[in-house]
């Protein structure tokens, strides 16, 4: 692990434009998230408000990995808030690619765990992830996530389907 550089805390509205900003760069880096380049759905109002909306909410979470002033990585985890959902979170993470293989990600995914487990609320997490992206799926089975079932054909990029896994862990 070398990310002794590397802050790692909550999101704050003062970081909407950055953080927009950073999924819509890393949207470019990677095939493997839901969104390519310029494609993250919100603007930075929207960003702001749903990261307001993150105070005081005992389920939800937006956690931040800093290299001084720009993002490294952002890890989430969000709920439902009905009744017979709001025990499962799905987590999402990702990983600037020049931070990659720093052990910054599974620090992320590590203070995610820590903070469910403690919520009072969170008692299992999921998450989607392609089935082609190894380096992703190994990480997630080092925390103990399991694949609990498989998507076919649920992403089309580039005229070739892939896989997606369904994976999650009860804390």
């Amino acid at each position: 692990m070398n990310h002794s550089t590397i802050v790692f805390r909550r999101a704050n509205a003062d970081d909407a434009q950055k953080i927009v900003s950073f999924y819509n760069f890393v949207g470019g880096e990677t095939t493997f998230l839901s969104f390519e380049k310029d494609e993250y759905p919100l603007n930075v109002d929207e960003q702001t408000a749903s990261i307001q909306a993150l105070d005081g909410n005992q389920n939800n979470i937006m956690l931040m990995a800093m290299d001084g002033d720009e993002i490294a990585g952002i890890a989430t985890i969000s709920s439902s808030h009905k009744i017979k959902a709001r025990h499962e979170g799905e987590l999402g993470i990702v990983v600037a690619r020049k931070y990659q293989g720093q052990g910054i990600g599974s620090e992320l995914i590590r203070r995610l765990i820590e903070w469910a487990r403690g919520n009072g609320v969170t008692t299992r997490i999921r998450l989607d992830t392609r089935t082609d992206n190894t380096d992703a799926v190994s990480l997630y089975l080092k925390f103990g996530f399991t694949v609990e079932g498989c998507c076919k054909n649920s992403t089309l990029l580039n005229g070739k389907y892939y896989d997606l896994y369904i994976m999650g862990m009860m804390l």
